[in-house]
């Protein structure tokens, strides 16, 4: 089936008047939510058609269950951002046979118990930028990384503590979105961790960890 593709000017006309005037939806809007595929052609002209693109998935997964809603009744909800406004990743994502998208906008990875070895470290980083790349952002600990000085069975002998793998995964989220949306990754470590100091002062200095937010798990006890 042939897609109707608009060009720049009249979707950029319509988008402005759809948002009565906003000059700074039309453009989020365009830019991050109409449909597009990897040549820079745009496929939907306003957010409704974005809303219709919906409305339309979500009714052929309706049919597969009893008392299903039609592509008009979903549509009437979210025309206009009426009654139901998705998030970003679903605008962007559902419906949408051009791009590898994630229908969630934020995840939280990681490992339960003590996983600071080289393979649970990378297995980590894979599954940030995998996630990354669909869209995802991403938020993971740090705190199960033994601190700096501790001892290590490889040749190191002991361990190089966290903030070198705080760079890694800052520097995966801006590989990943060097030339599309801007990566999100959140790093945090506990308070109690050795090396809570280091962690904070590294974001601190600058062009070193420009990849990711962090922030500080704080406990009753410390306060």
């Amino acid at each position: 089936m042939k897609v109707k593709t608009y060009k720049p000017e009249e979707i950029r006309q319509a988008t402005f008047d759809f948002f009565q005037g906003d000059e700074l939806a039309t453009k989020v809007w365009i830019s991050k939510y109409a449909l597009k595929d990897s040549f820079g052609n745009i496929f939907e002209k306003t957010p409704d058609d974005m809303h219709r693109r919906i409305a339309r998935e979500i009714a052929r997964i309706e049919k597969k269950y009893k008392n299903p809603m039609t592509e008009d009744q979903l549509f009437e909800l979210m025309r206009n951002f009426r009654y139901i406004v998705p998030q970003g990743s679903p605008m962007t994502g559902i419906g949408n046979d051009f791009q590898v998208a994630s229908l969630s906008n934020c995840f939280v990875i990681g490992f339960d118990g003590d996983s600071d070895s080289y393979g649970a470290i990378i297995k980590i980083d894979e599954e940030q930028v995998q996630l990354m790349k669909r869209r995802g952002g991403v938020g993971h600990d740090l705190s199960h990384i033994r601190p700096k000085g501790s001892p290590v069975k490889n040749s190191a002998l002991t361990s190089t503590g966290i903030v070198p793998f705080m760079e890694r995964y800052s520097n995966s989220t801006r590989e990943v979105a060097q030339d599309g949306r801007r990566g999100a990754l959140m790093l945090s470590v506990s308070i109690q961790h050795p090396d809570a100091e280091s962690f904070i002062d590294a974001k601190m200095e600058s062009g070193k960890v420009t990849g990711a937010n962090v922030s500080v798990k704080i406990s009753d006890e410390f306060m």
